[in-house]
C-alpha cells in the first residue's frame, strides 16, 4: 500500500546539536530515576517483602544496571541516535524486535507521568501545609494535569532549559535526602530514633537474606527505583561529544544513584524499624511524609520537598526518552510522519513530546478511577516493561558488537560478557515476576483481573496493543521493515556495526 511518507515536503530540521554538555546530561539521567521518589514509593513495599535486606535488594539490583549501562555506552558509540533501545536493537536484530523494543520505552512513560507527577503535587501541598487540598482527588488530580503540560511545555521550549531546571531540582533534591539520612542514622546512634529502630549490620548488604519469592518482587522494585538513567543517551544527538558523553553520563548516573539508595534505605530501615516499613507499606510515598516529622521535627519540610522537586524532575525528564523514541521511529517510518517533527524554532520534537503527554494523562485519570491501587500496579507493569527493553538492549550490544568480543580481554567482558549477563539476570527477573504475577495474591493490591495480577495484565495489554499497531504499520509503510540487520544508515558497502 501507499507510503504515507510519500509527498512529504522538505526535510525537517534535526534536533538542536551541542544543546547541553556532560554534566548537563548527567544530571538529566539522575533526575529521571527521581531518586527521593523513588525511595519514597518502594522502601516500604521492598521492606514487606524482605525485611532489614532492603539494601542488599537495592545493591544487588545495582549489577544488572551497570551491565546494561555499560551496553549503552557502547552502542551509543556506534549509533548516536535519539531512539536508543529502537534504533541499535533494529540495526544488531532486526525491525521486527526494534520495533518492540522502541514501543517498550514508549509506554514506560505514558505509564509513569501521571503517578510522577501527582506524587509532585501531593508534596507540594503537604510541604506549604495545605494538606486538605492534597487529599481532595478532583483538586489533586486537577493540579497533576496541570503540572504535567507545564512540564511538557519546557521540554518543548528547549533542551536547555530543560537542562537549567533540572540543574536546580537535582541540587535541592540532593541535599535534602543526605541530611535525611545523616539526621536519621544520628538519632539512632544517639538512641532517640523510635522504639522499633535497629543498629545497622553489615548482613543488611546480603539479597539473599529473604529468599524466593520476596526477593524476585524486591528485585523488580530495584529495577524501578533505578530506572530513568538512560534518559542522558536518549539526548545523544543534543549533548557535546555525543558519541561518549551520554553513554559515560549513563554509567555514572548508576553509580551515584547506588550510593545515594544504600544510604538512605540504611537509615530509614535503622531508624524506622521493619515492622513499620512493612505495616505502612500500602502507604507508598507518605511513608516518608510520616518519617519526614519523625526524624526532622520542624525540619520535615525539607524531605518533603525533596519528594516534591524529585517527582517534578522526574515528571519532565521522563517525557524525554519518550518523545525522542517516538521521534526516531517516525523519522524510519515505523509509526507515522507528523510524529518525527521537530519545532522550527525551539529544535524540539514538539509533536511527538505532546503526544506522550496527552496520552499520559489518559492513563492517569482512567487508571486513578480504576482504584486506589491502580496506580501503583501500573508501576509494577511499568517493571516488566523496563526489565524487558534493558535485557534487550543488552543483547543487541553483544550482537551488534560479535566479531569483536575476541580482540580482547575488555571487549570481551564490556561488550560482550557483561552485557549478556546483565540481559541474563533481567530476563529471569522478568520470567519469574511473569510466574509470581499469575497469582493475583501476589499484587499489590491482591485483587484479580481475568485471574491474572493486575500488573501483568497491564504488561500483557500494552503487549498486544503494541503487536497489533505494528501489524498495522507494517500493512500502511513496509519502508521500515525492509532495513536489514547490521548495517550503517545510510550506508552502501555492508560496513557492519
Amino acid at each position: 500500500m501507499k507510503d504515507d511518507t510519500a509527498g512529504a515536503a522538505a526535510p525537517q530540521p534535526g534536533l538542536k546539536a551541542d544543546a547541553i554538555g556532560f554534566t548537563d546530561a548527567l544530571v538529566i539521567g539522575l533526575n529521571s530515576t527521581s531518586p527521593a521518589y523513588s525511595l519514597a514509593a518502594a522502601i516500604g513495599p521492598v521492606v514487606a517483602l524482605v525485611g532489614v535486606y532492603a539494601p542488599g535488594v537495592l545493591l544487588a539490583s545495582f549489577v544488572p544496571m551497570l551491565l546494561i549501562a555499560s551496553a549503552f555506552y557502547y552502542l551509543n558509540k556506534a549509533d548516536q541516535d535519539c531512539g536508543t533501545t529502537f534504533s541499535w536493537v533494529t540495526r544488531a536484530m532486526g525491525p521486527w524486535a526494534g520495533w518492540l523494543g522502541g514501543w517498550a520505552v514508549a509506554m514506560t512513560g505514558v505509564l509513569v507521568v501521571g503517578s510522577l507527577a501527582d506524587v509532585a503535587v501531593t508534596f507540594g501541598l503537604l510541604t506549604v501545609g495545605l494538606d486538605d487540598w492534597a487529599a481532595n482527588d478532583a483538586v489533586r488530580q486537577s493540579l497533576t494535569v496541570l503540572l504535567i503540560l507545564g512540564m511538557t511545555a519546557v521540554c518543548v521550549i528547549g533542551t536547555e532549559a530543560s537542562a537549567k531546571v533540572q540543574n536546580v531540582l537535582i541540587l535541592a533534591q540532593v541535599a535534602c535526602l543526605i541530611a535525611f539520612a545523616a539526621v536519621a542514622l544520628y538519632r539512632v546512634y544517639q538512641g532517640t530514633a523510635t522504639a522499633d529502630s535497629l543498629t545497622p549490620a553489615g548482613g543488611w548488604l546480603n539479597p539473599f537474606g529473604a529468599g524466593g519469592a520476596a526477593l524476585t518482587g524486591g528485585l523488580l522494585l530495584g529495577v524501578f527505583v533505578y530506572w530513568g538513567w538512560e534518559s542522558a543517551v536518549n539526548l545523544t544527538e543534543e549533548v557535546e561529544d555525543s558519541a561518549s558523553a551520554p553513554g559515560r553520563a549513563g554509567v555514572w548516573s548508576t553509580i551515584v544513584l547506588l550510593v545515594t539508595y544504600v544510604s538512605v534505605a540504611f537509615a530509614v530501615v535503622a531508624f524506622a524499624g521493619t515492622a513499620f516499613l512493612a505495616d505502612n507499606a500500602d502507604e507508598e510515598e507518605a511513608i516518608f511524609a510520616t518519617l519526614a516529622s519523625q526524624v526532622m521535627g520542624g525540619w520535615d519540610w525539607l524531605l518533603l520537598l525533596a519528594v516534591c522537586t524529585s517527582a517534578l524532575a522526574s515528571t519532565q525528564t521522563t517525557i524525554i526518552p519518550a518523545s525522542r523514541t517516538v521521534l526516531s521511529m517516525a523519522r524510519r517510518q515505523a509509526l507515522p510522519a507528523h510524529f518525527a517533527r521537530i519545532h522550527p524554532r525551539f529544535r524540539t520534537p514538539d509533536t511527538s513530546t505532546w503526544w506522550v503527554a496527552g496520552v499520559a494523562i489518559a492513563w492517569y485519570l482512567v487508571v486513578s478511577r480504576i482504584s486506589v491501587n491502580a496506580l501503583f500496579d501500573s508501576l509494577t507493569a511499568l517493571s516488566l516493561l523496563i526489565a524487558f527493553y534493558y535485557a534487550l538492549t543488552g543483547v543487541a550490544c553483544a550482537v551488534y558488537y560479535r566479531r569483536r568480543l575476541t580482540h580482547s580481554v575488555r571487549e570481551f567482558l564490556f561488550i560482550g560478557a557483561g552485557p549478556l549477563i546483565g540481559a541474563a539476570l533481567l530476563a529471569w527477573l522478568l520470567v519469574e515476576s511473569i510466574v509470581d504475577m499469575s497469582d493475583p495474591a501476589n499484587s499489590y493490591s491482591g485483587v484479580s483481573w481475568f485471574g491474572l495480577a493486575p500488573p501483568l495484565v497491564i504488561a500483557i495489554g500494552i503487549a498486544v496493543t503494541g503487536v497489533v499497531v505494528m501489524l498495522v504499520r507494517r500493512v500502511y509503510s513496509a519502508a521500515y521493515w525492509s532495513e536489514r540487520p547490521g548495517v550503517l544508515p545510510g550506508a552502501t558497502d555492508g560496513k557492519e556495526l
